[in-house]
């Protein structure tokens, strides 16, 4: 399935659940600030790489799943945790895509802020983009030979 824009999700989620998010990547992003006013701002940098909101949008995910399975009289459980698992599997692909914007906004930022900010930005949506065909193209591979034998 390619990558697209879902805006039906947003009818599935909950006032609620919006306030998780934003009280959750608030307090990550806090949490952040601390640790870099306690402990300079490289190691700060790292914590605020840290995908705030992924814990609550994992959880989130899981429940939205499970719901929908429930109502069609079935059980959720095991969707819930695959959809989770699956959005974890992105998150680490867009961390490869992280990883390379900093490296190439670090490279660039002394010739040119505007210029290493959009320069990264290419580079972080190439890796990401790229991990995640390659993860794709990996897994298909694996599923045939496992299939073959």
């Amino acid at each position: 399935m390619p990558v697209q824009l879902s805006l039906s999700a947003l009818k599935q989620t909950h006032w609620y659940e919006y306030g998780v998010r934003f009280l959750l990547g608030g307090t990550a992003t806090v949490f952040a600030g601390i640790v870099s006013a306690q402990c300079g701002v490289a190691v700060g940098g790292l914590f605020l790489a840290l995908p705030a909101i992924f814990c609550a949008s994992a959880t989130l995910i899981e429940s939205h799943e499970r719901r929908a399975k429930e109502k069609a009289g079935l059980s959720g459980r095991r969707r819930g945790q695959q959809a989770a698992a699956l959005d974890a599997a992105g998150a680490g692909l867009g961390s490869i895509g992280l990883a390379a914007f900093a490296a190439t906004f670090y490279a660039l930022v002394a010739t040119s802020v505007i210029g290493a900010f959009a320069v990264a930005i290419l580079v972080w949506a190439t890796v990401s983009v790229s991990a995640w065909w390659l993860r794709r193209k990996l897994r298909a591979t694996s599923h045939r030979t496992h299939t073959e034998r």
